[in-house]
Parts: C-alpha cells; structure tokens; sequence
C-alpha cells in the first residue's frame, strides 16, 4: 500500500480517506492535495512516486506542470493590471497592441480574450518548434489572423491561444512576460511554490507526467486529454491536438473516445458530438489543441523547453500548496481587491462551447461550475477556478473561505477513471 504522507485536520478525516483511496484503486502513480479554509493549512497531503521510470518519489515540494490552471493566474495578471488603473478590459486589444488591428480584429476586447470569445481558438499556421520560446513572436501569427466566428456572438475554449493573447497584453502594458510579473508581484511577495517559467532548480524535481496504463487501445499517441474538466469530458486522443498537447510518456495509448462510467451516450448528446471532434483530426477541437505542436519534442510537456518556457496558457508549475496558496490568497484579497475579483468570477458566458462542444462557462479569465469545471453542489454558485488537462485543479470559494489545489501525474483518460479532484472537492465540502 502506498504511504500517504503530510496533514490533515481531523475535521478533513474524509478528504485523507478519499486520497488515501485513490492510491489503493490504482487510480494514481504521485499526487498531492492542499487545502486552505479561512487562509489556515487544514490539508497538505502527497504521496507516490514523481517518476514513474526512475522511482523519484513524491516529496511535499514536488512541483508539477499544471496545464491550463495557469489561464487563472494569466488572467490575475491582467486584472491586476486593470485595478492599477494601466488596462481597460472593456477596450480595444488594439489599443495596447496596434498590430493585432488586422483581418476585422479591430474591435475584439481585452474582455474577448478573457472570456474566450475572440474567435481565434486555433494558430492556423504551423509553429515550429525552434519558436517555442518566443512568444511575442507566436502571438504575432494570431495578430495576422482573421476570426473564425465573429467575435463576442459565442465563446470557445482558446486551449493555448489564450495566453499568447493574453501574454502579449500584459508584455505591453507591463514590459515584462507574464511569468516576470506574476513572480514579480505575485509569487514571490506571497511566498507562492508557483512559477511560469520554471527555474532550473524547480524543473530538475518536477513530476513526471505519463498516460498511466495501456488499455490495448492501438496507436503510439501520448493523448490525455481534450477538454480539461475535473474528470467530466477528459477525453483523450490518438488523433490530431489530443495528442499533440499531451505530455504523457509513450509507453501508454488510452482510449480514444470519451467515456461516461456505466452509460451510453446518445445521439445529439454533447459528450458524443466531443468523441467525434476527439477523432477528427481536422476538428476546431483538435486544430485548437495541437499547434503549437508539444508532441514534437521528446517526452511532450516533460520537455525542458516547456517547463522553463511558461506558456500563459499551459505552462505554470506548482506544487499543490502553492496552488492552494494562490486562491488562499485571492479569497483572501491579498492579490486582488474583493470587489474586483467579485467582478472577476461572474458568469460573462455560459453554454455550448464552440471548441469543446459541451457546455463551460467563465467569469473573466475563471472557470465557472458547469461540465467542464463540476463542483459540489455546496459550490456551484461560489466556486471559481481553473482546471487542467488530466485532472489537475485550482478551486477558490470566497464564501466558504477555501483555496485548493491538486497535483498529479498520471495524466487519465477515460472519464469513469478520472474523478479524482472532484471526489476530493466533494470531501471538502462535505467536511465543512
């Protein structure tokens, strides 16, 4: 049996039971759970092994790439910019970026790029790798771009998109990359294990992601997963972006097709449309998730290249206390004023999403409760965050006080076998 280590409030008994779970059922190779209720550490919890090939284990400063629980801390960036009075989210990009004014872009708002409703969730163009760490120069391909749908008329998950936008925002505003402010004024002042753009020190001892078993599932694709839900629509790829963002070892093939544990999905249903996008490779869903191209360098995501290059979008590393630690700190208004990030997490849109093709909903730059973001019932109103591809989670809720965040590495994808953070949400709640 695998030894959970760390702490855990009596009061949080369940939370540990359900961790501790995870490890007996196979469900996890390394993980970590951290807690925060009222800004006090009530759980802090790791066990297994960082690397799946070399035995590393898990230690409590075990850090890992978090995938798009980074688009929350982009988005803090920019509202942070916002409150200081040097960016209007309802204005222009092009106002701070005179560039991005081409191809009927003229009008798309920094709000736009918050709330996914810019309509340029692909880079049409392939990026070469040798460009993976220059990223003005990636976002100046989206700035030559026209659209896919008119902007502000319905939103669709910007999977890496988003934070080259994004980036490229706050790079004007500010001067410096997203990963140099948040360390700068967020991070570091907070004494935040959260980096985009991870030093030397901290890539050296960063988990391992991998696929977990093989399911006899022909193909040779690292796929994890499409859309980044708590484990609700994780559905994973050998075909075209699934497998392209994914960072899992190569030794794994999961299934290819979404599933719901114990239930057919029928025709017209959203989880069905998603398992055809999963398997066209010429999918918005796809097109989204596969260029930049990760696949092309050895290991995917475990690269050096994309741990130190700190993608806004994908690329922050954590542990799960520092992840924890930052929504500690945002419910607690220590980054963001309360009536900013009140502002912040209020549903701007909320329905079919034109690129994952179930129902999300965001706030400006947070995800809210809907199928890519399940929550508890006790939080369906109050909690915010962001979630990553495989199961990785951020969660704030200012009205019960909570800040969580989970790590792991063994990137699942087949939705029976991938609710972990919400069963640990759930155990949360439930011990309130």
């Amino acid at each position: 049996m695998t030894a959970v280590h760390g702490q855990c409030d009596p009061r949080f008994s369940r939370v540990r039971e359900v961790f501790d779970g995870h490890f007996a059922e196979g469900e996890e190779l390394g993980a970590a759970f951290a807690v925060f209720l009222d800004g006090e550490p009530v759980v802090d919890l790791w066990a297994g092994v960082a690397d799946r090939h070399s035995g590393r284990p898990w230690e409590r400063g075990t850090p890992a790439l978090t995938y798009s629980c980074t688009k929350a801390v982009t988005a803090t960036a920019a509202l942070l910019l916002a409150e200081r009075g040097l960016l209007d989210v309802a204005a222009p990009v092009a106002d701070v970026w005179p560039e991005f004014a081409r191809g009927g872009k003229e009008r798309i708002t920094v709000e736009h790029l918050l709330t996914h409703q810019a309509g340029l969730p692909v880079i049409e163009e392939p990026v070469p790798v040798e460009e993976f760490e220059d990223q003005a120069a990636i976002a100046d391909r989206l700035a030559g771009q026209a659209p896919i749908w008119e902007p502000g008329t319905a939103h669709g998950y910007h999977a890496l998109t988003y934070g080259f936008l994004l980036g490229e925002v706050i790079r004007r505003v500010s001067g410096r990359s997203v990963g140099e402010f948040v360390t700068a004024e967020i991070a570091a002042p907070l004494g935040l294990e959260l980096w985009l753009g991870a030093p030397q020190d901290v890539a050296a001892r960063a988990a391992r992601l991998s696929a977990g078993e093989r399911r006899g599932t022909a193909g040779t694709a690292e796929g994890t997963g499409t859309a980044e839900g708590t484990g609700t629509v994780e559905g994973t790829g050998t075909a075209g972006g699934a497998q392209a963002l994914s960072g899992a070892a190569p030794d794994t093939a999961p299934d290819a097709v979404p599933r719901v544990s114990g239930a057919a999905t029928p025709p017209g249903d959203p989880l069905t449309e998603m398992s055809r996008a999963v398997l066209d490779k010429d999918s918005l869903m796809n097109r989204a998730l596969g260029n930049p191209p990760i696949h092309l360098l050895k290991g995917g995501a475990n690269h050096p290249v994309m741990l130190r290059s700190g993608w806004p979008a994908v690329g922050a590393v954590a542990t799960a206390r520092g992840l924890a630690g930052f929504y500690r700190d945002l419910v607690a208004g220590r980054i963001l004023r309360p009536a900013t990030l009140a502002g912040a997490v209020r549903r701007r849109v909320d329905g079919r999403d034109m690129v994952l093709c179930v129902g999300s909903s965001f706030g400006l730059g947070y995800m809210r409760p809907a199928l890519t973001f399940l929550t508890p019932t006790a939080g369906a109103e109050s909690a915010f965050g962001h979630t990553g591809m495989g199961g990785f989670l951020g969660l704030g809720d200012v009205e019960h006080g909570l800040g969580m965040g989970y790590t792991m590495n063994k990137m699942t994808g087949a939705v029976s076998n991938s609710l972990r953070a919400y069963r640990l949400a759930e155990a949360v709640y439930g011990s309130l």
